[in-house]
């Protein structure tokens, strides 16, 4: 039986890897986050915290780290600089650290605005990350130490992912429910990803020895604003949703204008293929049927 140990368990990425390995027999899993869950079943790792980490993690011995963990409070990262750079770059360099110590094989995830947000054409693995936040910044240092100290590694870059927890779904139909206009940016370009689909290649991909950068989102691309209608028609809600433009809707954080990822690596190296965002999403919704 395998041993894999998974930070920032208690997310939307966490959650939906424990449902899909929950009952595989091949599996013992080790869960972690910041805060531990009140069932006992998910421990407290505070990953910012390097002796900590190599303790917990060397106790456990895994065969697998899974690191979920990330602040993603984008606009938060801008005024808690130290914060963000502690837990985006310093925690995965530890988890990197203890994991090539007992020679475990390490899976971390990332995101697209380690790029611009100026191409006009999907960020393939090749293009030269150049992050415009400090969210963006911290999490490319932590790839960068995660590629550093963990040879065994596979360094997964995704966008605009939602599953269990808060996401831009929930609180879409939240405000469709409350009879609310909406207003929502329609010149951003993304890839909305499902936590689901993107758990589902991490489980592929750990079973191989195909280390690297790849990129992992839903096959396809949309703006916010399209995304919006396409929850509200696939759950059978009426809104009234207004288009609006980036500088009508200011953060303090820049969000890139364009982050499409290219699943390259996943295709040309592997066949594989993510679902299409609608697909994906879809699928989200019928699962969680009148829980939305």
């Amino acid at each position: 039986m395998k041993r894999i140990f998974i930070t920032g368990a208690g997310g939307q990425l966490g959650l939906a890897l424990i449902e899909l390995l929950k009952d595989n027999q091949e599996y013992m899993l080790c869960l972690t986050d910041s805060r531990p869950s009140a069932d006992g079943t998910i421990k407290a790792l505070d990953i910012t915290d390097e002796a900590t980490v190599k303790f917990q993690i060397s106790e456990i011995h895994p065969d697998i780290i899974i690191n979920c963990a990330a602040m993603t409070a984008v606009d938060l990262c801008e005024s808690e600089q130290e914060m963000a750079y502690n837990i985006n770059a310093l925690g995965p360099k530890y988890i990197a650290k203890v994991a090539n110590s007992i020679g475990a094989k390490l899976i971390h995830i990332s995101t697209d605005y380690v790029y611009d947000g100026q191409a006009r054409t999907p960020y393939t693995e090749e293009a030269v990350p150049n992050p415009a936040s400090v969210y963006g910044r911290t999490k490319m240092a932590g790839d960068n130490f995660v590629k550093e100290y963990c040879p065994r590694s596979f360094i997964l870059h995704t966008a605009g992912v939602y599953g269990e927890g808060k996401n831009f779904v929930k609180t879409m139909l939240k405000l469709a429910d409350e009879d609310r206009k909406i207003r929502v940016v329609s010149d951003q370009i993304v890839t909305p990803t499902s936590a689901k689909e993107l758990a589902r290649v991490i489980i592929y991909l750990m079973e191989t020895d195909s280390y690297g950068k790849y990129h992992a989102s839903c096959e396809g691309s949309t703006n916010w604003y399209e995304f919006a209608l396409a929850i509200f028609e696939m759950a059978g809600r009426k809104a009234i949703v207004e288009a609006i433009s980036t500088s009508e809707y200011p953060t303090p954080a820049k969000r890139p204008e364009y982050s499409v990822l290219d699943n390259k690596m996943l295709r040309e190296f592997h066949g594989y293929y993510m679902k299409g965002w609608k697909e994906a999403l879809e699928e989200y919704i019928i699962e969680k049927g009148k829980m939305l």
